[in-house]
């Protein structure tokens, strides 16, 4: 992890901190800010003391509700996940045609809107990989796109789980796509393969609209 992650420092006279939030959500403003100084330093440049400036709280106070710096991007991340899970289950309910090309087009449309906390979203290393709220949230976004892909109400895995090998690679094919777009390499591709591109994924077997 970084070494600037969970670096701090006592405020200056000048700049006294403040020990209460103001609008009374402290919790809700530091991920707010949080995510702002993800999206302008992306996950290697950021720091818990400047969420904390930007907030205009005490360096100590992120670490009253989060504990460190991966505690604040492992909650970012989770909400990340809410978002991402709400964009597919939108997906599905307004979808036309194959739920699975509606979906990998959200979760596409989802990774270039939030390029940074898509990334931040994927980091292990940089998150408490265990945390409820992360697993949990990962698990139901997953589930959304599962159902779509196997065309069947799949339930919330609530352990380990390894999906179908259909449904697994629709997700690598769609999750491959979203990488590769916010890296730059599909930078010679129009815009609009990409519904070219997801007419190919794989969906429920037996299904002969899919690939």
């Amino acid at each position: 992890m970084p070494k600037q992650l969970n670096t701090v420092k006592m405020p200056s006279p000048a700049t006294p901190a403040r020990d209460s939030y103001h609008h009374g959500d402290l919790r809700g403003a530091l991920l707010r800010v949080g995510e702002e100084v993800l999206a302008e330093r992306g996950p290697a440049g950021f720091s818990l003391r400047e969420v904390a400036r930007r907030a205009g709280v005490s360096p100590a106070a992120p670490a009253h509700h989060f504990g460190d710096a991966r505690g604040l991007l492992t909650a970012i991340a989770a909400g990340g996940f809410r978002r991402l899970d709400q964009a597919l289950a939108a997906a599905a309910e307004g979808a036309a045609g194959r739920k699975v090309e509606a979906l990998a087009a959200a979760y596409l449309g989802f990774a270039r809107a939030n390029a940074a906390l898509f990334s931040l979203m994927w980091m292990q290393d940089l998150l408490d990989g265990t945390d409820p709220g992360y697993v949990a949230a990962g698990r139901s976004a997953f589930n959304s796109f599962e159902r779509a892909a196997s065309g069947r109400d799949v339930p919330v895995a609530t352990g380990p789980h390894v999906p179908d090998a259909h449904v697994l690679a629709a997700w690598a094919m769609a999750h491959g796509y979203a990488r590769l777009a916010l890296d730059g390499a599909l930078a010679p591709v129009p815009d609009d393969m990409a519904a070219a591109v997801f007419r190919h994924l794989p969906g429920p077997p037996g299904d002969p609209s899919g690939a």
